[in-house]
Order: C-alpha cells, then sequence, then structure tokens
C-alpha cells in the first residue's frame, strides 16, 4: 500500500486527536510503501477510535521480502486551525508522506480559479486571466527541510531539490540546486513531537537549528539561518499561488523569479516554477504530453510540446493521487506569462486535456546581490 493511501488513515487520526486530545504514536511514512497488511484494523481507544494499524503492520512488514520496518516517529500534535506553525515544528507531510521540519513561515497570495467568493476580502489582489477575474487569498506556506532518509522514497512522487538558484558567474545557465528543501502549504502538515534531539536527518539541520528544550517547538533558528534568510531572501521568496482543477485534477503552480544574468549584450531573466499535479477523483489517469504556452514583454510567443515532464509520465491513482516537479524558464525581457495544458490518457486509452492556471512571470523592480550559499 502506498504512501498516499496511508495519509487518509493519518489525517482521519489527527482530526480525532484533535477533538478527544487523545496521545498515540505515529509511524514514520518512509515505508508506508512496503506492502503492507490491508486487514481492517480493530479500535484501541474508544474516544477517538484510532486503530492498531502501528501493531498490525510492524508485524506484517518485518516478514515482507523488502525487509522493511515502520518506524515510530513522534505523537501527533493538534492541527492549527488558525494561525501559523513556528520555525522548528516537526510534521509528516499530508501528501507525499515524508518527514520534515519547518524553517520558517511565508505569507503567498493564493489564485484559485476553482473558488469564486462571494465576498471580497479584505485589500484582495485580482488577476483577470480570459474573462475570469481571479481574487487572490493571502495562504500560509512554509519553507522546510525533508529528512533525507525519506527522499529515495518520495522520488518517484516528488523532486526533492526544490529549490534552486543561478550560479554566481558567468554562464548565464549555470543552476546551482540546495537539495532537500521543499514549499508546503498550511494544509499539507500533520504536526508531530518527538523526545529526539536531531529528528531530521539533513546537512543543514544542526547549521540551521538547535536543540532547546524549553521552547515549544524545542528547535530554534540559530543565526546561520537567520543570515541565509536574510541575504537570500528575494531569491526564495514565495509570493503567488496559482491553482485550477478539470475533470478531477488539480494543478498548482508556484513561480519563483531567480534574477538576471547578461549573455551576447542581453539579459536573459530566469524563474523556477514548482508544479504539483493532484488526481482528486478515483479514476486512473496518467500523464502523457505537456504543451506550453509562454509569452514575452519582448512580444514573443513560444509553443513548447513535449513527452510527460522531466523524463517521466507519471500515474496518478487513489494509491499515489500526486506528482511534483520543478522546471526552469528564461526570457530576455523582465516579465511574461505562462500557461497551456497537460494531457492524461484513461485506463481505456481516451485522452483529456487538463488546464495549467495562468501565472505572471515578474521579474523585481530593483536590484539585488547574487544569492549566496548556504554555510559550510
Amino acid at each position: 500500500m502506498a504512501a498516499c493511501a496511508i495519509r487518509r488513515g493519518l489525517l482521519s487520526t489527527a482530526s480525532k486527536y484533535n477533538q478527544h486530545k487523545c496521545t498515540h504514536r505515529i509511524l514514520s511514512a518512509l515505508d508506508f510503501s512496503s506492502g503492507l497488511d490491508q486487514k481492517k484494523p480493530q479500535p484501541l481507544c474508544s474516544a477517538c477510535g484510532l486503530s492498531s494499524f502501528q501493531q498490525k503492520r510492524f508485524m506484517s512488514s518485518r516478514n515482507r521480502p523488502e525487509g522493511k520496518i515502520l518506524e515510530p516517529v513522534g505523537i501527533f500534535e493538534a492541527l492549527k486551525q488558525h494561525g501559523k506553525y513556528e520555525t522548528g515544528q516537526l510534521f509528516l507531510h499530508s501528501v507525499f508522506g515524508y518527514r520534515g521540519i519547518v524553517l520558517f513561515p511565508w505569507h503567498a497570495r493564493l489564485y484559485d480559479r476553482d473558488v469564486s467568493p462571494a465576498v471580497a476580502d479584505s485589500k484582495p489582489d485580482s488577476v483577470g486571466h480570459g474573462s475570469k477575474e481571479v481574487k487572490g487569498k493571502m495562504h500560509t506556506y512554509y519553507q522546510v527541510l525533508i529528512d533525507t532518509r525519506d527522499c529515495p522514497h518520495i522520488s518517484q512522487r516528488s523532486q526533492t531539490e526544490a529549490v534552486t538558484f543561478l550560479a554566481n558567474h558567468d554562464d548565464s545557465r549555470a543552476l546551482y540546486a540546495i537539495p532537500g528543501l521543499d514549499y508546503v502549504s498550511h494544509e499539507d502538515i500533520l504536526p508531530y513531537n518527538s523526545t529526539e534531539q536531531v529528528p531530521i536527518q539533513h546537512e543543514l539541520f544542526e547549521r540551521f537549528l538547535m536543540f532547546n528544550p524549553s521552547r515549544n517547538p524545542p528547535f530554534t533558528a540559530r543565526d546561520t539561518l537567520r543570515a541565509w534568510q536574510e541575504k537570500n531572501h528575494p531569491w526564495l521568496e514565495l509570493s503567488d499561488v496559482h491553482r485550477e482543477t478539470t475533470e478531477n485534477i488539480r494543478v498548482t503552480v508556484i513561480p519563483f523569479y531567480m534574477g538576471m544574468r547578461e549573455a551576447q549584450n542581453s539579459h536573459v531573466y530566469w524563474w523556477r516554477y514548482c508544479i504539483r499535479l493532484e488526481n482528486l477523483g478515483n479514476e486512473v489517469v496518467q500523464l502523457r504530453e505537456r504543451h506550453w504556452r509562454i509569452f514575452s514583454l519582448s512580444g514573443t510567443l513560444e509553443t513548447v510540446r513535449g513527452r510527460g515532464v522531466v523524463g517521466k509520465e507519471p500515474v496518478l491513482s487513489r494509491e499515489q493521487p500526486a506528482f511534483q516537479y520543478s522546471s526552469h524558464v528564461s526570457l530576455q525581457a523582465p516579465s511574461g506569462h505562462m500557461w497551456g495544458t497537460f494531457c492524461f490518457e484513461r485506463t481505456d486509452g481516451s485522452h483529456f486535456d487538463v488546464r495549467i492556471p495562468p501565472f505572471s512571470l515578474e521579474s523585481n523592480k530593483y536590484d539585488k546581490a547574487p544569492p549566496t550559499g548556504y554555510p559550510l
């Protein structure tokens, strides 16, 4: 059974925990894909109905050919219905199942083309795409560290090098990546606590965070994290998120401006964009093609067609309903737009197009120093 199938059980458990304040161990999603016993578990707690899947699944997975064993990682905490999670909060990702820790929160404008609010939010931003005006609503996102032990198990569902920078030299196409960083939405987080002083394995964990048992959460930011965030804020900044659903396939796009380089006596502006594909229905579908339209303020309109995305043609099913990836685009102008479609194939061989919500590519209007590397 895949990680995302177990996710629904974890979400249910977290919701019941909020109501009854029960305390239960949770298991790492690291090995949720290792063919677990699917017998219906018997409830242990009459208050919240938490099932005994821990013991059953632990015993059944020990003897699998893969030799994988579920590991207890901590105790669920109440989901935050209001407010935000703080730096140092441990969590399981509710979609991809990895262990992570919050570095810092962002406030982004979410343009959801599936929602038409009856009452405008306070000082909303509007984006008109075609004949439809979309209201931007403020929403909380987080930059997080991913536990490297989980990266191999989510590699088919999510790229784990979500943050890239332009290299600080003359080659305008050179990029470097910081692996194991991700941006997650508030609803992606299943918070938990742990007694371990180093609960997340990542080369930046102890450089960015320190254990402080007097605080809650007990991990606080080091000066190196504060300095790194301050210096790289323009290149890390998450400001706009775009979302649209077609035939139960939801596409979420997050663009990031990466900076400008000079090449052949002209300026080249770079952006990265992160895309998540989610199957909200029951039908198994597979992404076959992408079709992009890229408009530059210089007046050019480029069309890009190709098989799959980042060399893959992911299958979205109930067991693995989501896929996430990042890519890059460059323009010879300080702004532009992108939009397009993904072509999906059903199990009966029929095809349908899924809209990619239009999004702006905007450069910052003031000069900044190039991004700096992380502390060594």
